[in-house]
């Protein structure tokens, strides 16, 4: 058999790669024998050492035009195991950074330039979002007196941003917050414009997009002047956004605003008693956490911290029976829809990675699997029960189970005509007609 003989390459390409040392590389395979996607026969028979090694040759071109970085979840495994630290999650971004954008798999890309043109990943029309929140708003202020859903609202001590996803077709799954806001009397607001919580950019490899989207958040902080973001609930989206935000305050360093994690803003809320839980409407149900890649392990890896205990203990405020997956925290498996395959054209590839979580929820014998991120939430719902027909379990976000829990002390009547005029004032300015209740 012929030798391979290094090819060279751009200097551009060349200067990125060294500053992951592929020399460090001791083919142990570590990486491979962590990674669920070895093995899977939509990978084209390459896994994560070959990949390193045909770099290491100046094999730019067959890694790029492969399937196997659109594969990569972004999980971390590899690099959490990996005796050399590479970091290999940042390569595999790369690889897909250059594979021209016309190429990219699947909607991917057209979603990045749906929310670079119109603010969100499935160019849903203001219009349309306007109505949506009215709508959906009036109809839960018939259970919740005074509740309405506030647009660019000034001095908010939060913000939060509303999911495409949901928005475009997963509706009810927007109340859930909005439930948990009204009990805790929170000062909050969504935004108008650039609303959207999902960073594609980091799916797709496109660096800049992820600073774009970064940049606009941190724009309507100070715009408003608005206390505390709350990072975006989908892993990718708020790994997504640190690391856009961090380029932003590298570059200036008054882009830095102040943000809280979900798990951080419903500790916080609950230890404070700003909200009440009662754990019978859960009575008899035992409970499992998924730990999400980029809530924990990247998070740790990448920024120096992971959530791990806060999640569980937000569940045990919740609920009485808990147990764990095994194994858990750092050395969970992916579910399998990160880096974009869950929305990816690759479903039987994105199922078989998980089949180990699958395996995990059946040997922990939970009957609710609870997790915090949208992609994952949607993987275990919907693509695993497909694939493996024996799924016999619920699917719950962190924050519907609050919302679930909740006993909500009545708004006084001041609170409540206060709420009602500020939200006319709102839809009035917006031009949204809302039709009046009946006396």
């Amino acid at each position: 058999m012929e030798a391979i003989e290094r090819k060279h390459l751009p200097d551009s390409i060349q200067q990125y790669l060294s500053n992951y040392d592929l020399n460090l590389c001791l083919t142990c395979g570590t990486c491979t024998n962590g990674c669920p996607i070895t093995g899977d026969p939509g990978a084209e028979g390459l896994d994560t050492r070959k990949v390193l090694r045909m770099l290491a040759f100046g094999m730019i071109d067959e890694v790029v035009d492969a399937k196997f970085p659109w594969l990569c979840t972004g999980c971390g495994r590899c690099v959490h195991a990996c005796p050399m630290n590479i970091d290999i999650v940042g390569i595999m971004a790369k690889m897909k950074n250059l594979r021209p954008r016309d190429k990219v798999p699947g909607i991917l890309h057209k979603g990045v330039a749906n929310v670079l043109e119109t603010g969100n990943n499935m160019a849903i029309p203001q219009e349309d979002y306007f109505f949506l929140m009215a709508d959906m708003g009036t109809e839960l202020s018939e259970e919740l007196p005074g509740f309405y859903v506030p647009i660019d609202k000034d001095n908010a001590d939060i913000l939060f941003f509303p999911n495409s996803k949901e928005v475009f077709a997963d509706n009810d799954d927007m109340i859930w917050w909005w439930k948990i806001f009204y009990a805790a009397r929170e000062n909050w607001t969504i935004p108008s414009t650039n609303w959207e919580a999902v960073d594609w950019g980091l799916f797709t490899g496109n660096f800049e997009a992820t600073k774009i989207l970064a940049k606009r958040k941190i724009d309507f902080v100070k715009q408003h002047n608005i206390a505390r973001m709350i990072m975006p609930d989908c892993g990718g989206g708020s790994y997504g956004c640190r690391k856009g935000m961090k380029a932003c305050v590298e570059e200036d360093p008054n882009n830095k605003i102040n943000h809280i994690y979900l798990y951080d803003y419903l500790k916080e809320i609950i230890a404070n008693g700003r909200i009440k839980l009662d754990k019978s409407v859960y009575a008899g149900k035992t409970f499992t956490w998924h730990d999400s890649c980029k809530h924990g392990r990247e998070l740790e890896r990448a920024f120096g911290y992971g959530y791990y205990d806060e999640p569980r203990w937000i569940i045990q405020q919740c609920v009485d029976n808990f147990v764990e997956m095994e194994p858990t925290r750092s050395l969970n498996y992916c579910c399998g829809a990160g880096g974009g395959m869950w929305p990816g054209p690759y479903e039987a590839e994105s199922a078989y990675h998980g089949r180990f979580k699958y395996q995990q929820i059946k040997n922990s014998g939970a009957d609710v699997v609870v997790m915090g991120c949208s992609n994952c939430h949607d993987m275990m719902k919907k693509r695993l029960p497909k694939f493996y027909k024996d799924c016999n379990y619920e699917v719950k976000y962190i924050w519907e189970l609050v919302a679930d829990c909740l006993v909500i002390d009545p708004w006084t009547d001041e609170e409540i005509a206060k709420a009602k005029a500020e939200a006319k004032a709102q839809w009035d300015r917006l031009g949204v007609e809302i039709e009046e209740e009946e006396e």
